[in-house]
């Protein structure tokens, strides 16, 4: 298989893992902190691969967690667009900060994705989101390095397949 068609394999699977662990269950106490996962994943996408990674894209992952979750049709998707777009306006900046400074920028994307999904609930007249919900973010924030470095490694590894 050559790198390209595995790279494709590695970034449609974890889109599609994303979205299966946007839906993995947890004890109801700590349910409000799970992370954000596709927008985590999306953010990696956006920094290493521009060129994959667009608006659109993100838009139909968003509709297809709109229609896992169960959620009001065109929510996650629009938080989504938003967020790949300012990733992708300062793609240039983003990609060589420290991975402190990027968790930092992981956990300002995360709180404006939050703050759009409250401004969509209160304009549906959803009920109000548990306090506790705010920390998803912080969450989020703590495990990008991770999430960066396990995706890093596997593009890496392709990278080393192709030159032997």
């Amino acid at each position: 298989m050559n790198r390209a068609r595995a790279q494709g394999w590695i970034f449609a699977g974890s889109l599609a893992l994303s979205l299966l662990l946007m839906l993995m269950p947890l004890p109801t106490a700590i349910q409000p902190l799970k992370p954000y996962w596709p927008a985590l994943v999306l953010i990696y996408w956006s920094l290493e691969t521009p060129d994959r990674t667009s608006i659109g894209l993100a838009f139909l992952v968003g509709l297809g967690a709109d229609l896992l979750n169960g959620a009001l049709l065109g929510d996650q998707a629009l938080r989504l667009a938003v967020l790949v777009f300012i990733v992708l306006r300062f793609r240039a900046r983003l990609r060589f900060f420290p991975m402190w400074q990027q968790s930092l920028a992981v956990l300002l994307l995360l709180l404006n994705n939050q703050v759009l999904q409250v401004l969509i609930r209160v304009f549906a007249g959803d009920p109000a989101m548990p306090a506790l919900s705010w920390l998803a973010p912080a969450v989020g924030a703590v495990i990008w390095p991770f999430v960066f470095l396990l995706l890093d490694d596997l593009n890496a590894r392709l990278r080393g397949a192709k030159e032997t």
